[in-house]
């Protein structure tokens, strides 16, 4: 089995390959397709939510799959809209709601939601990846918290949006080397404790992203190992024998919003 850090590399050093085969996996190629012929045609947020296949769709696109049964709290999320600082979505400490209520913004833009770039390819695009993501998943948990990282780092901006995600809150404890039980700790001690430990402005640099995430691959594979540890390639890396496989393009974190979908 290879390395986190070596998977995690093979996918990203060449970002625009990885994701157009996914994207044109049979499965991902229809769903996208339907979802790109229709969701232009939705005017409302009923018409949005009584098309289960385009809701759906979208759902998974920004990670809420397992919220798509909760039809009355997503009608609440995309009819207060993100433009009131008080609006619902706001209030929700987890911002993937602020991201869908944005992509689909009935509030503000009524009928002309769906037609906007956020709405047609932009959620194509995250659906792609989280394809991508979930794949590398059922192979690799850890290759799967290494690409969300990489994906959601220039958007944390504090400590707290870290400790508002599990999948986050995870990679970071693990490239810290914390315990797991850290978090069930007062949570502006765990706060201060992020802080401390980094810069998040360094999550704005995509070379510095791809670092902390090698060293989160290398912790994770560590805890994983079960083979020699003289040998483990994780604790090489650890120990600064041999950093010549872990490298990637510092474009990757642009890369996904410059894919092309074909109609």
């Amino acid at each position: 089995m290879l390395s986190t850090i070596a998977d995690y590399t093979r996918i990203t050093s060449n970002m625009g390959k990885s994701m157009t085969q996914v994207a044109t996996e049979p499965d991902v190629s229809r769903e996208t397709d339907y979802f790109l012929s229709h969701i232009g045609k939705v005017k409302t947020i009923d018409e949005f939510l009584g098309d289960y296949r385009l809701y759906s769709y979208a759902m998974k696109a920004y990670g809420l799959s397992d919220m798509t049964y909760a039809k009355a709290f997503m009608r609440k999320v995309l009819t207060e809209g993100v433009s009131n600082k008080d609006s619902f979505a706001n209030k929700l400490s987890d911002s993937r709601y602020r991201e869908f209520a944005t992509a689909f913004n009935f509030a503000a833009n009524g009928a002309n939601a769906t037609s906007t770039t956020a709405a047609t390819t932009g959620t194509a695009t995250q659906y792609v990846t989280q394809t991508m993501e979930q794949n590398a998943g059922d192979q690799n948990e850890g290759l799967r918290l290494a690409l969300y990282f990489t994906r959601k780092a220039s958007s944390i901006g504090n400590a707290y949006q870290i400790l508002a995600d599990k999948a986050l809150t995870q990679v970071v404890q693990t490239a810290l080397g914390w315990s797991p039980t850290v978090s069930s700790g007062d949570i502006d001690g765990q706060a201060k404790m992020i802080t401390k430990s980094i810069n998040l402005t360094d999550f704005k640099d995509p070379a510095k992203v791809t670092k902390f995430v090698q060293r989160f691959a290398a912790m994770w594979d560590a805890t994983q190992a079960q083979s020699d540890t003289s040998t483990n390639p994780a604790l090489v890396l650890i120990t600064g024998a041999s950093t010549a496989s872990a490298s990637m393009d510092t474009n990757t974190l642009t890369t996904l919003q410059n894919i092309k979908f074909n109609r």
